[in-house]
């Protein structure tokens, strides 16, 4: 039988879409299961309400950080040192991407590491594998290559997630003020009013729910306003709420009104959200030119110059020629 199949083309071209399509159809039913697992794993966190939730994403995260944090010290321990020479500017990067681990420099060092050795190291093996030769000299530039992109991908990612962190947080900042406002006119304080905008925006925004639930926990440890509004927009790295923790603290120190504060820079900054979206908007025509010009421009020149090129070809060069 097996004969048969390695002799026949058809039979071998058979048994190998009979095989692809059992793959494919394991694969669906795998995909199938996993997805109806899911919705009712989303349908009982939704019963169980957003503490809970949180709650346990926060012990997995604890476990999954103390397994990282055992691997990093076996490796420290082998010799080799993860610290960086600018610790606290890559800290500061990590945070603002939102990762505030204390060992999250050093595991970031590790996969850039991991990334240069492993990269160069698969492109050489799949080059010695390949029958035909190669030279040392693509092999020494190709590897460079891979050795530059595992060295710059992890900053390109932690720099592209902590610009999309940034935009989140300044998008549903204005929201927050709303409702800190109306807690405020209500006759709540400045804490109770960031603890209970953070319980209600724990769904729709949970990086401002992040944010204000520690500056509420630190007010609560005893640290002082000043200081929990400052920490507080270092966390966030967003130039909004830096300013709008200057304003509290200023309007603390002065003694006016916080509720007169909040409604002023709460339109302040949906006037500023409005004219981001207007400048996001204005830049379209810009962008939208570029494809217009590099794919529909030399259509239509080519519609209207090959008529009268074909006419020139057939009567105007003839003619002159003596033709």
């Amino acid at each position: 039988m097996l004969d048969l199949i390695a002799t026949t083309p058809i039979a071998r071209t058979s048994v190998l879409i009979a095989l692809f399509a059992v793959v494919v159809l394991a694969s669906l039913l795998g995909f199938s299961w996993l997805e109806r697992r899911l919705i009712v794993r989303g349908e009982l966190r939704e019963i169980a309400g957003p503490e809970l939730v949180k709650g346990n994403q926060g012990s997995l995260h604890q476990r999954s950080e103390g397994v990282w944090a055992k691997l990093i010290e076996r490796i420290e321990r082998s010799g080799l040192s993860l610290a960086d020479t600018k610790g606290d500017v890559l800290r500061e990067q990590l945070k603002a991407a939102g990762f505030p681990s204390p060992i999250a420099p050093r595991l970031y060092t590790l996969l850039r590491l991991g990334l240069v050795v492993s990269l160069p190291s698969i492109y050489v093996l799949t080059s010695l594998a390949s029958p035909t030769g190669i030279s040392i000299l693509r092999l020494y530039l190709v590897g460079s290559l891979c050795a530059l992109i595992g060295l710059y991908i992890p900053a390109l990612f932690v720099r592209a997630r902590a610009d999309r962190r940034r935009e989140a947080i300044t998008n549903g900042f204005p929201d927050c003020l709303d409702l800190m406002l109306i807690c405020v006119e209500a006759g709540l304080g400045l804490e109770a009013a960031l603890d209970r905008v953070a319980r209600e925006m724990a769904i729709s925004q949970p990086l401002v729910t992040e944010l204000l639930s520690t500056a509420t926990l630190r007010l609560r440890a005893g640290a002082t306003r000043e200081i929990a509004l400052r920490r507080m927009a270092d966390d966030s790295g967003v130039e909004e709420i830096s300013s709008f923790a200057t304003l509290l603290i200023q309007s603390d120190r002065l003694g006016t009104s916080i509720g007169t504060t909040l409604r002023i820079y709460a339109s302040e900054m949906r006037e500023r959200r409005r004219m981001r979206a207007e400048e996001k908007a204005h830049r379209l025509p810009v962008l939208l030119s570029i494809p217009l010009v590099v794919c529909m421009l030399p259509t239509m020149i080519g519609v209207l110059m090959l008529p009268a090129i074909i006419r020139v070809v057939r009567q105007l060069i003839p003619a002159l020629v003596g033709g």
